[in-house]
């Protein structure tokens, strides 16, 4: 009887619902797209979608998480990106099951997504997030007159320094690329180059697309801030053709990609 009721509990065991820690927004959000978002027991902070997200245990910044709360939430499964591998490594010294995804570019998007629904058992509910992916890259609007686009990271008043923009090897080169257009930052070294005005000036974008955020920075004064970007002697400045962009899941590389796709070929077209 014993014998009996062990095995049951064994066989409940490898059928049950996994405990699944996130370490990045990226990741909570397609956890839940593929419907385990009951498995989800912790995530890291900024994880704000779907609006659920908001409500579990924070393990930590993305960056940085916390070990031992990861450890005191007994996971069965931790996914994190690239930049996570230290973490992740010491998890494996506890015996913790552990995923790592690459979430730059689309392919690495798609793949990841595949990736992870195969990880939690969840294959087929990853087939229509990829399709809508698909599908958005298919009915990209394609300029009419193709020309070099900055996507610049966040809306900020003092352009001196610290400037974040799009680089290649990241989905938002991607983008541009399906447009017909060409990213104004030629340099292939790194996927987020820090620039300052003179640099912008010397790129001399024919367009800048600025994402801001309302959420994470409120104190901006918008028309100040675009007036000082207009004041660059540049193509885009001179075109009429710098705008702020203001979405919630655009810096997000989840399943989402599919409505920053729609979303930045849309202004590439304005």
């Amino acid at each position: 009887m014993k014998l009996f009721i062990t095995l049951i509990l064994l066989t409940l065991s490898l059928y049950a619902n996994q405990r699944v820690v996130s370490l990045s927004p990226s990741i909570t959000e397609i956890l839940f797209a593929l419907n385990a978002g009951d498995e989800v027991v912790a995530t890291s902070s900024y994880s704000l979608y779907p609006p659920k997200a908001k409500t579990l245990p924070i393990v930590g910044n993305y960056s940085n998480p916390n070990i031992e709360k990861i450890l005191s939430h007994r996971p069965t499964l931790v996914v994190g990106q690239t930049f996570n591998s230290n973490t992740l490594e010491k998890l494996k010294h506890f015996k913790i099951k552990t995923l790592t995804l690459q979430l730059r570019t689309i392919n690495e998007i798609k793949n990841s997504i595949t990736k992870l629904a195969i990880a939690i058992n969840r294959p087929k509910n990853a087939a229509k997030l990829l399709q809508n992916i698909t599908n958005a890259a298919k009915n990209a609007a394609i300029s009419k007159d193709t020309h070099s686009v900055m996507i610049v990271y966040g809306l900020k008043e003092d352009l001196s320094s610290g400037i974040y923009i799009a680089g290649n090897e990241i989905f938002f080169n991607d983008i541009i690329k399906l447009c017909h257009n060409t990213n104004a930052y030629t340099d292939d070294a790194t996927s987020q180059p820090v620039l300052n005005y003179e640099n912008i000036i010397a790129l001399n974008p024919d367009q800048i697309i600025i994402l801001h955020s309302h959420a994470t920075e409120p104190n901006v004064d918008v028309n100040a801030a675009l007036k000082n970007w207009y004041d660059l002697p540049t193509n885009a400045s001179k075109n009429g053709t710098i705008s702020i962009v203001d979405e919630d899941y655009l810096h997000i590389p989840s399943q989402r990609v599919a409505l920053t796709i729609e979303r930045l070929s849309r202004e590439m077209n304005n």
